[in-house]
């Protein structure tokens, strides 16, 4: 578990000083996806890297496991929360796939040599590599692909991903984030920061909404997305399957009551099963 307590951040000394996050309450309960959205600026990676131990708080505390990350060392952080960067070349540094996959492993002492040549191959064959590939001649998308397998292997409680799709066309980021759902289905929290509201809708089960280094918004992520008004104070657009819907029941709910309510899954095909069922109702009558 998570817990932020009077979380508070900036940087430079009196007058010089920039806040860039203001006293955040937070807490993420084991198992979670969350999606951390916001303007540009609102603090979101300023938050991902505190709860990461990467910064260190200015006032407050944030616990993992109940541990202290100003105190904790940042190894010991490391075996908890993987960090996967928006550009994955920060965090790749060996010269052979195979290498990169058994680096952290290695530095956190995870294990034997033998455990570790396991392991490592193991993930080699479940990403498709060629484990002697060296690592800067994948393409972008596969080089993050690398980075987040080389933090599975790690095996940590939790992900922490920073804009993991930026650059990436749709067949990689589908790849990344099937990745990631399916660690989060065995258990692993998720904590993703991500501008694209379609990748929120279909993937995180809570939305979190930053704006000015203050939290304006926390729960469910379907009930979020439908408060445009909401959103836009973080200068943020619902998706379009959720533009349409709430267009459909600003239109038509006074004469088909159904639409009042959003289908139970905001895909394309829901919502036209619901516009249907509406339209045979006005057939039949």
């Amino acid at each position: 578990m998570i817990e932020i307590k009077n979380l508070s951040f900036g940087y430079g000394k009196k007058k010089e000083y920039i806040q860039l996050i203001n006293s955040i309450n937070l807490t993420v309960q084991d198992g979670e996806f969350i999606a951390i959205t916001g303007e540009n600026g609102a603090g979101k990676s300023t938050l991902s890297k505190l709860i990461a131990g990467l910064l260190k708080p200015v006032e407050g505390s944030v616990l993992i496991n109940g541990k202290d990350t100003k105190t904790e060392s940042n190894s010991s952080i490391a075996k908890q929360v993987g960090f996967l960067f928006q550009n994955p070349d920060r965090q790749l540094c060996c010269y052979t796939i195979r290498d990169e996959i058994a680096f952290g492993q290695k530095a956190l002492k995870l294990g034997t040599e033998q455990e570790i040549a396991e392991r490592t191959e193991s993930i080699v064959k479940k990403f498709s590599f060629n484990p002697d590939e060296a690592p800067f001649t994948l393409s972008r998308g596969q080089r993050q692909r690398l980075a987040l397998a080389s933090i599975i292997a790690v095996q940590p409680k939790i992900m922490i991903l920073d804009e993991p799709t930026t650059g990436l066309d749709y067949k990689e980021c589908m790849e990344i984030m099937h990745q990631v759902k399916e660690l989060n289905k065995s258990g692993t929290t998720v904590i993703m920061v991500c501008h694209d509201m379609e990748l929120v809708l279909d993937f995180a089960d809570r939305m979190i909404i930053l704006s000015k280094g203050t939290i304006i918004a926390d729960g469910k992520t379907e009930e979020i997305m439908q408060q445009p008004e909401l959103l836009a104070r973080a200068s943020l657009l619902p998706p379009q399957i959720i533009q349409l819907q709430l267009a459909l029941r600003e239109k038509f709910s006074q004469k088909h009551p159904e639409l009042r309510e959003p289908p139970k899954d905001f895909t394309p095909e829901a919502l036209a099963q619901k516009v249907a069922s509406a339209a045979k109702k006005v057939t039949a009558n």
